[in-house]
């Protein structure tokens, strides 16, 4: 089991997040597709996780999959996000969280259309979104 850095009891979770952002962070939700904030933005900048504040990915690597969620190639780095198998829903796919604080991000598939072939397929409601240039909170 991983240790997270960042731990909160799930009340502490529940003050902190939208019931939106709760839902998919905390209990593994997924945003209908074409809702979110993040699906068609494409400013320079940082996208972080929307529970704990951490890099995940940068908008050099955010790409348009048509797919209804925002869609990276690649993470900000190594330990930004965790892979774990997930076999919900009758099939097998690669679940993302974040590697701070364990809250759900999405889904990573193997058909991304980049170098990296990689697209990893993130709600919007997990992401927060510092613009390039603009300073810390």
């Amino acid at each position: 089991m991983t240790e997270y850095k960042v731990q909160k009891t799930d009340e502490q979770w529940r003050k902190e997040l939208t019931p939106e952002q709760y839902r998919v962070l905390r209990e593994k939700g997924t945003e209908r597709p074409g809702t979110g904030e993040y699906n068609l933005h494409f400013e320079d900048g940082i996208y972080k996780c929307a529970a704990c504040d951490a890099p995940l990915f940068e908008s050099e690597s955010k790409f348009d999959a048509h797919c209804g969620w925002p869609s990276f190639d690649k993470a900000i780095s190594e330990n930004s996000v965790v892979e774990k198998k997930d076999y919900s829903f009758g099939m097998v796919r690669t679940e993302i969280l974040c590697g701070t604080c364990g809250g759900h991000l999405g889904h990573v598939f193997d058909d991304g259309p980049t170098e990296t072939g990689m697209r990893y397929c993130i709600n919007s409601a997990s992401l927060g979104f510092k613009k390039e240039g603009e300073s810390e909170k």
